[in-house]
């Protein structure tokens, strides 16, 4: 069999909901067909594919549900409603990337792999939780909640008051070697959705579920390092990364190298929700893969990026 070069391509839960009129699961179906085929253009250029992917909205959608449902049907806990987005959301990339496979006559299985990420207890994030999950409230109905369900909550930047749970540090893809045999024989994997179900290793080697939210970019970079991925790619609102965004000396970088990207974080160049995890996870990644490539860009350029048309290509 050809060895082919392994992308991990990180998509974002929010990059499958354009607007708030359509966040129904056929407007995101939709929105994953369109990104689909942008995937599929590497796949066409020879890539071997692993798709991971966000799950923040569609999450707290399902909690919200439950919410609602309370006193009537038992309530979903957090694992599973990751879970849940691992495999409906893989079920989206599963069947879209095999349709727009067919369509250009490319031969390839495509399997969606429910992944389990362990953290270590001792996290620090475990003693300060700050990832706000599902529906906004207010005060009143915050702390019952948290009285009744032992629920961290904190106030969202003016938007009302919101469960908080621990966002750990990922150490270990349960499911990474079967992943990598997956690839090597030619299958496109969909993995490592939501940043993996949080899973904790006891002394015995059995796992505890966990309450938390890993970030899906670390997942994402750990994944790509432990498949000794030859790319990385972040796919993302702008077509390229900016330093002094939005002011008169905004400039567009094509190439950025581990010490200058490092370097324009401190100097506080991207923003904290927004580019600094994105780059952040790009030095987590060059870190332990120095001969790799991280990108950055639209989904729609991502064939033109990686043939070095389009994006910030991030090297050693």
């Amino acid at each position: 069999m050809t060895q082919r070069r392994i992308a991990v391509v990180a998509v974002g839960g929010n990059a499958l909901i354009r607007s708030r009129e359509t966040s129904g699961l056929g407007d995101q179906h939709r929105a994953v067909i369109a990104t689909a085929d942008h995937v599929v253009d590497l796949i066409a250029a020879g890539w071997s594919v692993v798709v991971t992917h966000g799950n923040g909205p569609q999450v707290g959608f399902i909690l919200r549900r439950s919410e609602i449902a309370e006193g009537e049907v038992p309530a979903v806990g957090l694992p599973y409603a990751v879970g849940d987005t691992q495999g409906a959301i893989g079920f989206m990339f599963q069947n879209a990337l095999g349709n727009a496979m067919r369509r250009r006559g490319l031969d390839r299985p495509v399997v969606a792999l429910v992944t389990q990420t362990v953290v270590d207890r001792g996290d620090p994030a475990f003693a300060a939780p700050d990832k706000p999950i599902g529906a906004h409230m207010d005060r009143e109905m915050a702390e019952r909640l948290a009285t009744q369900l032992g629920w961290s909550v904190a106030e969202d930047s003016g938007r009302g008051w919101r469960r908080v749970v621990a966002s750990p540090a990922p150490r270990e893809i349960v499911e990474a070697p079967l992943v990598e045999r997956l690839v090597r024989e030619g299958v496109v994997v969909i993995a490592c959705g939501g940043g993996g179900i949080a899973v904790a290793r006891n002394a015995d080697g059995s796992l505890d579920a966990i309450d938390a939210v890993i970030d899906k970019d670390r997942t994402s970079a750990l994944l790509a390092a432990s498949l000794d991925a030859e790319m990385l790619l972040i796919p993302t609102g702008v077509e390229r990364v900016a330093v002094h965004f939005g002011t008169p000396s905004e400039r567009w970088l094509d190439r950025m190298t581990v010490a200058e990207a490092r370097a324009f974080l401190a100097e506080g160049h991207f923003g904290a929700g927004s580019m600094a995890p994105k780059i952040e996870t790009m030095l987590a990644y060059l870190d332990r893969c120095p001969d790799g490539t991280g990108l950055i860009t639209t989904p729609e350029a991502m064939g033109r990026a990686v043939a070095g048309e389009a994006g910030t290509r991030f090297v050693r």
